[in-house]
C-alpha cells in the first residue's frame, strides 16, 4: 500500500494531477478543492498523504488500481471516515469535497444538512446519514488552520492541533473547551513545532 508519494507536480487536471516520482509518473485522484490548491504550484516539489484502491467492475471487467491524494493526513483521514458512510464511497466522496476540510466538518458538527445536502453528489437522505454516523467525530477536523496560515505558526499545521485536541481531551477537557484553548493560544503568536510545544504553551497562558 502506498501512503505517501513526493515529486515535481507536473500537470494538474480536471480530476486528477500527474506527480513525477523518478523513474515513475503517477497519476494521482484529488478532490476539487485540493486541485484549486495546486494549480499554481505546477513544476513544484509537492508531496501528497495517498490512499489506493481498486476501480472497476465486479463482473469479469477491468480493474484498475487508482491513487488519491492529500495535502494533510488529518485530510486522508477525514476522507476515509467520509468513505465509510453507506452510500457515500470513494467517487461520491471526491465530487463531495469542494470545500476544506475544515469547514466541511463543522457543518457536519454542527448538524447543517440543509448546508451538506447541497454538496456535488450528496442530497438530503445521504447528508443525514454522514451527521448520524461522524458528527461525533468532527471536533478534531474543524480545528484545522489554513495551511499558509499554519505554515507561520505551526510546523506540521493540522495534524499537530488534531493531535493536541485529542490530548487535551484525554486530559479531561471538553470539546469546546479544548477547542477555545488551541485557538486562543495559536491566535497569541509563537511558533509551534510539534504537540508538546503547543500544550506548554496553552498551559502556560493558563497559569
Amino acid at each position: 500500500m502506498i501512503i505517501a508519494i513526493s515529486g515535481k507536480l507536473n500537470r494538474v487536471g480536471e480530476t486528477s494531477v500527474a506527480i513525477e516520482a523518478t523513474p515513475f509518473e503517477y497519476e494521482v485522484l484529488v478532490a476539487d478543492y485540493t486541485r484549486r490548491q495546486l494549480q499554481s504550484k505546477v513544476g513544484e516539489n509537492v508531496r501528497f498523504f495517498t490512499l489506493d484502491y481498486i476501480e472497476g467492475g465486479l463482473q469479469g471487467g477491468r480493474m484498475t488500481p487508482r491513487l488519491i491524494g492529500f495535502l494533510t493526513e488529518p485530510e486522508r483521514q477525514f476522507f476515509d471516515l467520509f468513505c465509510s458512510v453507506d452510500g457515500v464511497g470513494v467517487k461520491k466522496a471526491l465530487r463531495a469535497m469542494v470545500r476544506p476540510v475544515k469547514e466541511l466538518a463543522t457543518i457536519i458538527e454542527q448538524q447543517d444538512a440543509k448546508q451538506l445536502s447541497a454538496l456535488p453528489g450528496v442530497g438530503p437522505a445521504t447528508s443525514e446519514r454522514i451527521i448520524a454516523k461522524l458528527r461525533r467525530k468532527m471536533p478534531r477536523f474543524a480545528l484545522m488552520v489554513d495551511r499558509d496560515a499554519a505554515g507561520e505558526a505551526i510546523e506540521g499545521g493540522s495534524q499537530i492541533t488534531a493531535e493536541t485536541f485529542d490530548a487535551l481531551i484525554s486530559l479531561g477537557h471538553s470539546e469546546s473547551d479544548a477547542r477555545k484553548l488551541i485557538d486562543d493560544t495559536i491566535a497569541s503568536g509563537g511558533k509551534f513545532k510539534d504537540t508538546e510545544s503547543l500544550l506548554t504553551a496553552i498551559y502556560q497562558r493558563r497559569n
